[in-house]
């Protein structure tokens, strides 16, 4: 697809230069997100500097390549370049249909077993670096990693179990929308996402949001362990009507 690169860690040298980030110490420390995520973040945003992990979860519910795609696109549209690691399937169209700018997104399927190599060198250029975690990641390759984002001004965004992020979001549960009696087309998911972090982001949060579209549609916001809260359905296409839970 036109604009959409896939690199390997041979021509990242290349990548790096024309990608390379704003002075991280200027005005421009903290990449947008959509409207409906800013609730989940310390800073509103992505702060550069930080790691904000995807956890996958359990594989029937994780919606975490949705959340991907939505973490990116706000952030690529305002001119930022993205980089996403070790997610073969990761496609170009579903990115596009999400907002993400293709001629700003750069993608390393397989960066073989010079992963840690192949992520500290966008780190070291894209704005957004996202990355699958490898099963065998050490504690202290995943500390110099994140040191590295800090110091280069990257938001680094593992895929996977990470400990010791910024912040950690999580699909804890999701609905799909579309089918009637037996029949029809999935549409789109209303998920409730979760933050939990550490500093300001220490005190847990969740959100309802609804995934995969062209935009997200914010449904209802708490704080982890409150009471629910009415519950948001679909009345037509494009509004929302809020209904008692109870």
């Amino acid at each position: 697809m036109a604009g959409r690169m896939v690199v390997g860690s041979a021509a990242l040298a290349g990548l790096v230069r024309p990608a390379s980030a704003p002075d991280p110490a200027g005005g421009h420390r903290v990449l947008p997100v959509a409207p409906e995520l800013t609730g989940l973040l310390p800073n509103r945003g992505l702060r550069r500097g930080s790691t904000v992990a995807v956890a996958t979860g359990q594989p029937r519910r994780s919606g975490g390549t949705s959340l991907v795609l939505a973490l990116l696109a706000e952030a690529s549209r305002a001119g930022s370049w993205c980089a996403v690691v070790g997610v073969p399937t990761f496609g170009a169209g579903a990115a596009a249909e999400a907002g993400i700018a293709l001629d700003r997104l750069a993608l390393v399927p397989n960066p073989g077993p010079e992963w840690s190599t192949v992520v500290a060198a966008l780190i070291d250029g894209v704005d957004v670096v996202v990355t699958a975690v490898p099963a065998s990641v050490s504690a202290s390759v995943a500390t110099r990693l994140a040191a590295r984002a800090r110091q280069r001004g990257s938001v680094l965004v593992p895929y996977g179990r990470w400990d010791g992020a910024d912040v950690t979001l999580q699909v804890v549960r999701g609905v799909w929308e579309g089918l009637g009696a037996g029949r029809g087309r999935l549409r789109r998911r209303e998920v409730t996402v979760s933050a939990r972090g550490r500093g300001a982001a220490a005190r847990p949060k969740e959100i309802k949001v609804w995934l995969p579209g062209d935009t997200l549609t914010r449904v209802v916001p708490r704080s982890a362990g409150a009471p629910a809260p009415p519950r948001a359905v679909p009345s037509r296409r494009g509004a929302l009507t809020l209904v008692d839970s109870a």
